[in-house]
């Protein structure tokens, strides 16, 4: 794994928001490895927002902001939400 995607596992995984650790840290373990820079940058931004909101937008409780709303975050709400 590259440097790159090294930080962004770290960082998904120490969020200091349990939920959000387990949801994205998970997501990052099975899915980094396989994205392309577009995927990386998206997930890049998502772990720069404030942990709470991230969790809204993944549970549903609030709708995501259009530029955090993308196929990523999709396919990491399918994953929290199906298990």
């Amino acid at each position: 794994m590259d440097e790159r995607r090294k930080k962004l596992r770290f960082r998904a995984w120490r969020r200091g928001f349990r939920e959000i650790d387990l949801i994205l840290g998970a997501f990052a373990d099975r899915n980094l490895a396989g994205l392309d820079a577009g995927g990386l940058e998206a997930f890049e931004r998502l772990l720069d927002a404030p942990d709470q909101d991230v969790y809204s937008w993944i549970v549903g409780e609030a709708p995501a902001p259009a530029c955090y709303d993308t196929p990523l975050l999709a396919a990491i709400r399918a994953g929290a939400l199906s298990r």
